[in-house]
């Protein structure tokens, strides 16, 4: 059997930066060629960044992606790298009519080619366009309708972009038609929990339905609320794991397969599965027989619950203050759980040094949460200051006279507007430290604990967050370091500390027992009387979900933040604001 060595670049595209992006896939495929690659691979839209959203909707920028591509071709050709095949996705445009909504020629795709001596040897669109979760690509672009087949080193290798190996039928179908002996898809595939298992199971049935090995490669990094967390798979027909890439992190995945002799004389222009049509791309080249040397990559370990969500946020922050050119982080420092965690991960994210946090007690601090504070900014190294709010809020309490629930809120708009009277004075970006808990029900200040361009912890229930500033700990016990978060911060009953022994039982159910309803809720999309139908009081439901419904405009303007759930807030859940459906 011919051997064909691989090369899978899990990189991280930058959306809307062409020219860096660019720039990788030279000096990954560089990488790839001095490994002795045969054939490398980049991710889904890797010249454009994914997902492009509206930027797919500018044809200035449809343009500046398909020039690259031309230039980038002659570019690896001219820095003598012309010789290894290189697949690279990239936002491209339909060249006929496609009916479909009256979207005229010209309609943009998702797109991937085949760059080969200096040219473009072969493009081809995403077939299935994903219309769901956090997916609108129906909105953007039109399908492909062509089975690109490389043959190489007389080796069939199928190409395919993420969403085609989603679906039946299809790329997956029709390669087997074709008599591939590879199949290829490369992908944007955001990181939910969980969703390793999911992929792997699919992957292995797809391969076994294409009747050859599968290649999966996916992205690494985090755009916006996306995180994408790598973990690139290569399984056999039969299921067997060849090759695991890591998670969470750039690498080059090289490794030898040894696959069938290419023995199909199909034309061109056949039609198979799903209406596609071949379309065969001879590249040349020898069949090779298996090196004397043979490289496996093996397959990366897997890590528990707690330390893949942990990276996932951390990916996530450093690429949402690094992709938009800040250097450093502010945060609000109470002494509580919330701050607590965002203040490590954003510490792992962009170092301590680039870390600045504010304890901006009033007069319903406890002496036990500003000790907290100052201890974890100790551990850590953090840069920590203390400004007290209480002149301030004196001043406006004289003024005004407030009590109640607005005297209480008075104190964290205080904090929201000096946090950003610092960041404004000082070019740090606010991280704001509200968990997913408290956004579902509204337990939460607008203008106040807010504030911020990006909430790191805004998909995390606060029982999970618990869990994760515990497994840090840990973590950083098993390397031989000091535990970044007071053992007091995790032990003690949260508190929004907004008037005297306030505790956050007081206005909210058990964290347990509340992010069980809200899970049912919000992620399983289960109504009031199903979730009563499992066994849960009545009243109690009726109080989470109302709570839930009437906090939506709250949620409106949270900042953005990772999202690790099957369903975040934002991109995955669109309810109106003005809603009167009710039951119960």
């Amino acid at each position: 059997m011919p051997n064909l060595r691989l090369a899978l670049s899990q990189i991280d595209p930058w959306v809307g930066d062409i020219a860096r992006n660019s720039d990788e896939v030279v000096h990954w495929t560089r990488k790839a060629a001095e490994a002795g690659a045969q054939l490398v691979a980049f991710p889904e839209l890797m010249l454009t960044g994914y997902p492009v959203e509206d930027l797919a909707l500018r044809r200035s920028f449809v343009e500046a992606s398909r020039t690259a591509l031309v230039e980038l071709a002659e570019r690896l050709a001219a820095e003598g790298l012309g010789e290894l095949p290189v697949v690279v996705g990239y936002l491209g445009r339909s060249e006929q009519d496609v009916p479909r909504a009256g979207r005229p020629a010209g309609s943009p795709q998702n797109c991937a080619a085949v760059l080969h001596r200096g040219t473009v040897a072969n493009r081809f669109a995403k077939h299935y366009l994903p219309n769901y979760g956090v997916f609108d690509e129906y909105r953007y672009f039109v399908p492909g309708n062509q089975l690109s087949v490389l043959r190489l080193h007389g080796v069939d290798v199928a190409l395919a972009i993420c969403e085609d190996i989603w679906q039946d039928g299809g790329r997956v179908a029709a390669a087997r038609e074709a008599g591939a002996g590879l199949l290829l898809s490369i992908n944007g595939s955001p990181y939910e929990r969980n969703k390793d298992d999911v992929r792997l199971e699919l992957v292995a049935r797809r391969a076994a339905e294409a009747g050859c090995p599968l290649v999966y490669l996916n992205m690494v990094g985090a755009q916006d609320e996306l995180i994408f967390d790598g973990d690139s798979l290569v399984v056999a027909a039969d299921g067997e794991v060849l090759a695991r890439g890591p998670k969470f992190e750039e690498s080059l995945l090289i490794l030898d397969l040894n696959l069938p002799a290419a023995t199909s004389d199909q034309t061109d222009g056949l039609l198979l599965s799903d209406g596609l049509r071949l379309v065969r791309t001879d590249l040349g080249g020898e069949p090779l027989p298996a090196p004397a040397e043979r490289v496996t990559p093996g397959i990366a370990p897997e890590v528990g619950d707690e330390a893949e969500i942990y990276q996932a946020l951390v990916t996530g922050t450093r690429a949402y203050v690094r992709k938009n050119g800040f250097k450093s982080v502010l945060i609000g420092l109470s002494g509580g759980i919330d701050s607590a965690l965002v203040a490590t991960i954003a510490v792992d994210a962009v170092g301590a040094e680039n870390v600045h946090c504010v304890s901006m007690p009033s007069r319903y601090s406890s002496q036990h949460s500003r000790d907290d504070a100052a201890e974890l900014a100790e551990r850590t190294g953090l840069n920590f200051r203390t400004v007290s709010i209480a002149p301030m809020f004196d001043a406006y309490m004289e003024s005004l006279g407030l009590t109640g629930l607005a005297e209480e809120n008075l104190q964290s708009r205080l904090r929201g507007t000096m946090l950003m009277a610092i960041s404004n004075q000082e070019g740090h970006i606010v991280l704001a430290p509200g968990n997913k808990s408290e956004l579902a029900v509204g337990y939460s200040t607008l203008y106040g604990d807010s504030v911020g361009a990006y909430g790191p912890i805004k998909d995390v229930y606060k029982s999970l967050l618990f869990r994760l500033a515990s497994w840090r700990n840990e973590e950083a016990v098993r390397r031989g370091e000091t535990p970044p978060i007071p053992e007091n911060t995790i032990s003690k009953p949260p508190s929004a500390e907004l008037r005297p022994d306030q505790v956050d039982t007081d206005s909210l159910p058990d964290y347990d027992l509340l992010d069980t309803v809200l899970d049912l809720y919000v992620e399983g999309d289960q109504g009031r009387d199903a979730i009563v139908a499992a066994g849960f009081d009545p009243e109690l439901v009726d109080r989470i979900v109302r709570l839930v419904d009437t906090a939506e405009y709250k949620r409106r303007q949270y900042p953005p933040g990772p999202k690790i759930s099957v369903k975040g807030f934002g991109r995955d859940r669109r309810l109106p604001i003005t809603n009167r459906w009710r039951r119960g």
